[in-house]
């Protein structure tokens, strides 16, 4: 995480502390590396969008395969297969994020914790005083 990420995080922590009382907030952590990994939802979501993915590459090879084609109608048709590959990857994403920001959200409130912090093996935020909900929010992510 970058250095303005990490002071946004900070100052989103500082400004929720003096909120609710100094002390007395609840700050939760959530591994989202982790989750991408052992959540069985989202690994169903990757495979369907693995799937989707090469269905297209087969379906461009298939309909392109031996044709000739100018330069320029090579390249749009790249081109537009490009942003087909993006738009499922896009959708795919926007499904796993959505899901996994409203799975975090429920168990931060069942947990009582007022601020959840992303907090990746890779990349600490945070490195003591936190409630660790990863493992909570892959249980909900079925």
């Amino acid at each position: 995480m970058n250095l303005t990420k990490k002071l946004a995080a900070v100052a989103l922590l500082s400004s929720s502390l003096i909120l609710t009382g100094c002390g007395q907030a609840q700050i939760g952590s959530v591994d989202v590396d982790k989750i991408m990994t052992e959540a069985p939802r989202v690994k169903t979501l990757l495979t369907e969008a693995e799937g989707k993915i090469k269905e297209a590459q087969e379906k461009f090879q298939k309909d392109y395969e031996g044709k000739e084609l100018s330069e320029e109608d090579s390249l749009k048709l790249q081109m537009d297969f490009q942003r087909k590959l993006e738009g499922i990857n896009q959708g795919y994403a926007s499904q796993i994020k959505s899901r996994m920001d409203v799975v975090i959200n429920e168990v931060a409130q069942e947990k009582n914790i007022d601020v959840v912090l992303s907090n990746s093996k890779n990349d600490k935020t945070i490195f003591k005083g936190a409630i660790d909900i990863t493992d909570d929010v892959i249980k909900k992510m079925q």
